[in-house]
């Protein structure tokens, strides 16, 4: 999804020539292809955005693989752009990077202040190395290696798995089924409490151009909207915008992870960027790409 926006993006940028691959044509894990890719193309500038992404349930089943497969990508990314001579690099990240009990809104001077939300904690702990590693090696080398840390993202192209998808996609594949099959009622983990900030991701590929352009970026600067709504609210919204008209029924056994999640982006903002899409209108976009994506037979699931 993130990938996609980015290629979206920088498309229509003069001057810019891509050098993207898939997934097949180059798996990140694998440091020997990775530092061939960098050694053959040195680029003059990379965005590292790809990473093992999934909600609640895939975080909880499969740690071991969030923790090394996102530990990977970012040891041999940085290293393979440093060894290359690649000038500037942007590493993505993600606000599960800040403790579970984090001051509310999460400043970037959070970090590493209190223990991390466990659900999470494998692939939070994997980004922060790729934030540390970006932060020591301009450290040590002077390199232009630097990070955004994005908030909840969605949008075009993202990934609709029944089980391993995000909140928000989640909630668009379940409403979608419910309003085909006239079903009554609707099960939502949890009690609906928690509040969530999304951030639609050509937003944010926004953002990476924008960062991009700074002389003297921070270390790690947060990405995202300013404003959260609490997942009931999310809920609803979506039914509306699938047009699902039956009822919501609150599981409140199933987990509801951190009780708050809201960027500080202050410091962002200070630079002269904010986010365009209000939630509402990135919804309808998003639940129409789906509609899009499914009748093309493209959809991620």
């Amino acid at each position: 999804m993130v990938g996609a926006a980015l290629v979206r993006r920088f498309e229509r940028e003069p001057g810019v020539s891509l050098l993207v691959r898939s997934r097949r044509e180059l798996d990140l894990v694998n440091q020997a292809d990775v530092n061939a890719f960098f050694a053959a193309e040195k680029p003059e500038v990379a965005i590292i955005a790809a990473a093992k992404v999934g909600g609640i349930h895939a975080n909880k089943t499969y740690p071991a693989e969030f923790i090394h497969s996102n530990l990977a990508v970012a040891a041999n990314t940085i290293d393979a752009a440093w060894r290359a001579g690649t000038r500037r690099l942007l590493f993505l990240g993600s606000s599960c990077i800040y403790p579970k009990h984090a001051p509310q809104p999460m400043s970037e001077d959070c970090l590493l202040t209190s223990p991390l939300e466990p659900t999470n904690e494998a692939y939070a702990i994997a980004k922060i190395a790729g934030l540390k590693l970006c932060q020591y090696y301009r450290q040590q080398y002077g390199v232009l290696f630097h990070s955004a840390m994005p908030t909840n993202l969605y949008g075009s192209g993202d990934n609709y798995h029944p089980q391993n998808s995000h909140v928000l996609p989640a909630l668009i594949r379940r409403f979608h089924a419910a309003r085909e099959a006239a079903q009554p009622e609707v099960v939502a983990w949890g009690t609906g409490s928690p509040r969530r900030e999304f951030l639609h991701v050509d937003d944010l590929a926004e953002a990476c151009a924008f960062l991009l352009q700074l002389g003297n970026p921070p270390d790690w600067i947060n990405v995202g909207t300013g404003v959260d709504v609490t997942i009931r609210e999310l809920t609803e919204m979506v039914a509306a915008t699938v047009g699902y008209r039956g009822r919501i029924v609150w599981d409140a056994t199933k987990p509801d992870g951190t009780p708050r999640k809201l960027m500080d982006v202050s410091r962002l903002t200070a630079l002269g960027w904010r986010a365009r899409t209000a939630l509402r209108e990135g919804l309808e976009q998003t639940y129409a790409s789906f509609l899009a994506e499914k009748a093309a037979g493209t959809l991620r699931e």
